[in-house]
């Protein structure tokens, strides 16, 4: 038998994918029960991601989704996965994540990330803001989130309503960049593994040789979020991770939302795009059970990682749900550790 995975915090980032069979009203729907789905097995947080300009996914407004995640459910950290600060004013991300706070005491993260590829649309909004901006985007919103503690305005303004205690902030990234500006400002840090794996090893080893503790984390503290399908066998998870390669590898796909299972199985794909996708699933966690676990014990070995979170991008809410019951029960029947809680 593989491997069996480290024990350690699991955690969900949700980009709620809408299918052509699967409405985004649907897809918010499963959302919500996922994440109470993700509760009830022990999960520690649940993240709504933050895209744009894609119809095959519907968590455009992560505070929004994050709302009413928290409405859905009782203990479990829910948040942004994350915030993308070019798209938004500081001022304005404090006031949502600060109203989340208040709304859901002790339960609430605020990921936060760059996100180059969503540039074109701050600047079709305002004036685009770009790399260079981004570490003072973030000092600004560190400020705004202290200011109750401090007592001091902050550049003259106060986020309403008052936040109070650490920021629970989390610098987001899949490159040494972000890793380097976590660590920098003694933040906990989310590595996108499913969006970089070539670069996962590089930014961890970053983040950790130049962490600064600060009063927000005394110690590097860092997740790896990656693509976990479990089906029943690995063909099942091939067909179930079918839609969302097929939209992944010919982006003109994304301009639409992810193809029906079926569709995606009866795509002919040339070699060189069954080579693709291969080389793209095998950095992820996708096949079966065992697949599925021998793949988390690398990952888990290579990267040290202190938590998991994984996104299953399949546009069908019960197969969502089975995937992500298979990928828990990988790590036997006790309860699984707590991950950090700012």
């Amino acid at each position: 038998m593989p491997e069996t995975p480290v024990r350690v915090p699991l955690s969900v980032l949700d980009t709620a994918p809408v299918g052509v069979n699967w409405t985004p009203a649907q897809a918010l729907g499963a959302t919500r029960t996922l994440a109470r789905h993700a509760e009830e097995l022990g999960f520690t947080r649940y993240w709504a991601a933050e895209h744009h300009n894609s119809p095959s996914i519907a968590s455009s407004s992560p505070a929004v989704v994050a709302a009413a995640l928290g409405q859905a459910t009782d203990r479990i950290r829910i948040g942004t996965g994350g915030i993308l600060l070019p798209n938004h004013s500081a001022l304005v991300a404090a006031e949502q994540l600060s109203t989340l706070a208040a709304l859901y005491p002790g339960r609430v993260d605020f990921g936060i990330g760059r996100a180059n590829s969503d540039i074109r649309v701050a600047s079709a909004l305002g004036p685009p803001q770009g790399a260079a901006d981004f570490p003072a985007q973030v000092a600004d919103l560190l400020g705004y989130l202290r200011t109750e503690t401090t007592g001091v305005p902050y550049q003259g303004l106060i986020a309403s309503p008052g936040y109070t205690g650490k920021p629970a902030l989390w610098l987001l990234g899949s490159s040494t960049y972000s890793a380097a500006l976590a660590a920098r400002l003694g933040l906990p840090f989310g590595f996108g593994h499913h969006f970089r794996p070539d670069n996962t090893l590089a930014a961890l080893e970053v983040y950790r040789r130049q962490f600064q503790p600060s009063d927000v984390l005394d110690r590097p503290y860092a997740f790896v979020a990656l693509l976990a399908i479990c089906g029943e066998d690995d063909e099942h998870a091939e067909y179930l991770a079918g839609p969302a390669a097929l939209t992944y590898l010919k982006t003109q796909e994304a301009r639409h939302p992810l193809p029906t299972f079926d569709q995606a199985a009866a795509y002919p794909w040339s070699p060189e795009e069954h080579k693709a996708r291969e080389q793209v699933l095998a950095s992820q966690a996708v096949g079966g059970p065992e697949t599925v676990r021998a793949r988390l014990a690398d990952i888990l070995r290579a990267t040290g990682a202190d938590e998991i979170m994984v996104t299953t991008i399949v546009p069908d809410g019960p197969e969502t749900v089975a995937s992500l019951t298979r990928v828990r029960e990988l790590f036997g029947d006790a309860d699984l550790p707590l991950g950090l809680a700012l």
